[in-house]
């Protein structure tokens, strides 16, 4: 369910207080193998997200407000502990030296202050790895914006949340209005329980049993409950059988390096550029082949970087994606991820943007139907208990040879405000994960807000990248574009170089 930001007449939002039971006391497998595989520093998995706002909101209000908010969600005052000789996932612990200050920052942003100056700072603060030590997240108030504006640079773990969880986290810091009612009173700290030795090691020995009779049951899960129709069906327990042990292998196969060079070095240089477009505009053209949003999408990404590639001499027949599959759902906990990474090959020589629609939407949801991707955390445990080098280059042979990331997150249905100052656009930069590029489409009120984050080491010329990407996306929205009554808006840059 989407998120809503904070009312003047919600009582400060009654249900606050049941947040803190959202949030377990360990990882998820399927986190804590994100957490080990950044031994390889190409596969950290930092989110961050840039807001830009009409004006430089209240300084006191903005830390308050920071502040209130890492009282009512126990993840912002918690660092990550390794269990004793890795028994069970990491946990999260109260740092009891939490500093706001060193998680709260303002800046300045250097002359003239638009959107390609505080993306250049941006970068520095993504690339940066995070201070295992202390909380997983940053968030940097940028002034000087030129208008009279803001930036508010948010940098966070992937750790800590998805992409879903972290808009409906930050719901908690906005107000509906700009100027609300007070609130009730600044809620106290959450009180420090500091386990002993031994409850520690019991409390990852709980963990590591809980995880493992749950894998042990829930792997062969589909191919048990389907035995109870073998009488009826035997033929098709069979194949069901089958079916889980085929998906297993194909969600976990390693891919073999392209044979083009195109997008094929892997550096730790992250560049960072956006694109807008009309979300009734991406709505039309996945309509107009019987689609959706996320049809279009990713049709315009793939039509981008086949036109890159023809800017390179290189003719490219299909490219390697990963899209993030939400397995989220209504009473998940806000904390750690619910999301399978799906990766397939898709075909980039559909000239038609109608086929290249159908044929790449029915892709994507054959995918996120893969039997195995529900097990994604029953398969984790057991990639968790490999040493930590072995998951590393098992998961570097996987997302390494990937051509680009492509994610679709829903963001702020309405117009909301920060400490006085309305949040004007969001964009999301998600984690590259070893892909050349992510392309990550973060709805905002009525735009679709898209972060691209280039690898810059496996792209040598981003301005001819990202221009082929907005040719991408007008060549997809020019299908919706075709009935008499539309009129043409063209996709642009708004952090051009």
């Amino acid at each position: 369910m989407q998120g809503q930001p904070r009312s003047n007449d919600d009582g400060d939002r009654a249900a606050e207080g049941d947040f803190a039971t959202r949030f377990p006391d360990h990882m998820k497998p399927s986190d804590a193998v994100m957490w080990g595989i950044e031994k390889d520093p190409v596969l950290r998995s930092t989110i961050t997200a840039v807001a830009m706002l009409d004006r430089v909101p209240d300084w006191d209000r903005f830390l308050e407000r920071i502040d209130r908010t890492s009282r009512l969600i126990p993840r912002m005052r918690q660092r990550v502990v390794i269990p004793t000789l890795r028994l069970g996932t990491p946990r999260w612990a109260f740092d009891e030296t939490f500093d706001l200050s060193y998680h709260v920052r303002r800046v300045r942003v250097p002359e003239p202050g638009g959107l390609r100056e505080v993306l250049d700072l941006a970068q520095p603060i993504a690339m940066a790895a995070f201070d295992r030590a202390r909380p997983l997240w940053e968030f940097t108030l940028v002034e000087g914006v030129e208008g009279g504006g803001a930036a508010l640079i948010q940098k966070l773990h992937h750790s800590l949340t998805d992409g879903v969880g972290a808009v409906e986290l930050a719901m908690l810091m906005l107000d509906s209005e700009r100027d609300p009612a007070e609130v009730t009173a600044m809620p106290a700290p959450p009180r420090v329980h500091r386990p002993s030795t031994a409850q520690s090691v019991a409390g990852a020995a709980g963990n590591l049993l809980g995880w493992w009779t749950r894998s042990m049951v829930q792997i062969p899960t589909a191919a048990v409950s389907t035995a109870v129709s073998t009488i009826r069906n035997p033929v098709g327990t069979v194949a069901s059988t089958r079916d889980l042990v085929v998906s297993a292998a194909k969600v976990l196969a390693p891919m073999s390096a392209p044979d083009q060079e195109v997008l094929h070095a892997r550096t730790l240089a992250r560049r960072f550029h956006t694109v807008e477009i009309p979300l009734v505009d991406l709505s039309a053209a996945g309509h107009a082949a019987s689609g959706t949003i996320n049809d279009a999408f990713l049709a315009a990404v793939i039509e981008g970087l086949r036109r890159y590639h023809r800017l390179q001499d290189v003719d490219v027949d299909e490219l390697r994606v990963t899209m993030p599959v939400s397995l989220r759902q209504a009473g998940d906990d806000l904390g750690g991820n619910h999301f399978a990474p799906a990766r397939f090959s898709v075909p980039a020589n559909i000239d038609d943007p109608i086929e290249r629609m159908q044929r790449l939407g029915q892709i994507a949801r054959d995918w996120q139907r893969e039997p195995a991707l529900e097990l994604t955390d029953s398969l984790a445990y057991v990639l968790d208990r490999l040493p930590v080098r072995v998951t590393t280059a098992l998961f570097g042979s996987m997302l390494k040879h990937i051509d680009t990331v492509v994610t679709n997150v829903p963001g702020l249905p309405q117009t909301c405000y920060l400490a006085g100052a309305e949040v004007v656009r969001e964009y999301a930069f998600a984690p590259t994960a070893g892909a050349a590029v992510n392309v990550a489409l973060l709805s905002h009120c009525d735009t679709a807000c898209i972060g691209i984050v280039v690898d810059a080491g496996a792209v040598t010329d981003e301005a001819q990248l990202v221009q082929s990407i907005i040719d991408g996306f007008d060549d997809v929205v020019s299908a919706g574009n075709r009935g008499p009554s539309r009129k043409k808006r063209r996709p642009r840059s708004t952090g051009a170089a």
